[in-house]
């Protein structure tokens, strides 16, 4: 099937909704002003122009029609600006772009979806498909690690997850006084998902660090590393593979990925960077 082209000038975008997941995140719901982009898959991204400012790529983190649905931390001046746009604001958005997750090719499978912090993001809209046909897959387990407890995203879609039959545990590196579930790393929760190593595909996403440590714990117990996929990240300017400016050795994420099998990213990950 041929991928729908990306559109290049950028598409005005209305904030419909806003609402703030932790101090410094923010999801903001956008509906076309007019002409809406194609239709974007799991783990593909857009470019969102803050105008006056610039722009950045952000992920969907949920898929609605013509709606498109990005969470926002506030780190850089693009998207601090966006971090505060009221209701009503206009963004310009060009997409969709990269790769997605390729859920379809993991039917029959159990299922490991893992995130550190942020990557829950690009990681929610594949766990609301999965659980949207859940005749398609196996088990479904879904492991987060968080800075804080407060830092936790989506914390109603978890408890709706949990309620809709998917296993989901929650690290924390920092608890406070009532944080009475899991503290350390991510890939210390693999003990408690129910999957079998053969028959099993995992989606990461998260700080570099955290996807390669639990890509290889992953493949050390036994599953496929072309099962294994990680969204990876470099800065990214044009979107459409031109400006290489998010080249990593002979791949351009913005084009080649962000989504990428570990078979290919294993060996990019390894080298140091100059």
């Amino acid at each position: 099937m041929t991928a729908a082209r990306p559109s290049l000038p950028p598409l005005p975008y209305r904030v419909a909704e806003r609402s703030d997941e932790t101090p410094d995140t923010a999801e903001l719901v956008l509906d076309p002003v007019a002409e809406a982009l194609s239709p974007f898959v799991p783990g593909q991204f857009a470019m969102v122009y803050a105008f006056g400012i610039g722009d950045i790529p952000l992920s969907l983190s949920r898929l609605d029609g013509s709606r498109l649905t990005h969470t926002v931390r506030a780190v850089g001046a693009v998207s601090r600006a966006l971090h505060a746009l009221p209701r009503g604001a206009t963004v310009g958005i060009r997409g969709p772009f990269g790769t997605g997750w390729e859920l379809p090719s993991a039917q029959g499978l159990d299922l490991l979806v893992i995130a550190g912090g942020l990557g829950l993001a690009p990681l929610r809209p594949l766990v609301r498909a999965a659980l949207a046909t859940p005749r398609l897959y196996g088990r479904l387990t879904v492991l987060i690690g968080t800075r804080t407890p407060d830092d936790l995203l989506f914390c109603r879609d978890v408890d709706d997850w949990r309620g809709a039959g998917a296993q989901v545990h929650v690290t924390v590196d920092r608890p406070d006084g009532d944080w009475q579930g899991e503290v350390g790393v991510v890939t210390a929760l693999l003990d408690r998902a129910e999957f079998t190593p053969g028959r099993a595909a995992a989606f990461v996403c998260g700080p570099e660090v955290m996807m390669r440590a639990t890509a290889r714990e992953l493949v050390h117990r036994g599953l496929v590393p072309d099962r294994v996929r990680v969204s990876l990240e470099r800065t990214m300017h044009c979107g459409t593979g031109h400006c290489g400016h998010c080249q990593l050795g002979p791949l351009l994420l913005c084009r080649d990925g962000p989504v990428v099998p570990w078979s290919r990213a294993e060996h990019l990950l390894s080298v140091r960077e100059l």
